[in-house]
């Protein structure tokens, strides 16, 4: 789903202008990413958390010219669903 389509059914449900259900996913993604920025852990009762790992520094091998990569240690983004949305997607 895209984020326009996720605009257009939210609006279509509550009833809603698209502009304002817009307005209000900018400041939820944005106030998300800036606890993510300040390490701080999400979560979203019913649907799931979100929190930052970091990821070892490692090499690597470029397959198509064997030259040796160093990769440098970086935080990435680890999403764990909640148990009523991991149970309705096994039940499908």
């Amino acid at each position: 789903m895209l984020k326009k389509q996720l605009i257009d059914q939210v609006a279509d449900d509550l009833s809603l202008t698209k502009q304002d259900v817009g307005t209000a996913l900018e400041i939820m993604l944005g106030t998300m990413s800036q606890a993510l920025e300040e390490e701080r852990r999400i979560e979203l009762r019913g649907f799931g958390s979100f929190s930052l790992r970091k990821r070892k520094a490692r090499s690597t091998k470029n397959p198509k010219t064997g030259k040796v990569m160093h990769i440098p240690e970086r935080k990435t983004v680890h999403f764990t669903m909640s148990k009523s949305v991991k149970e309705s997607l096994i039940e499908e």
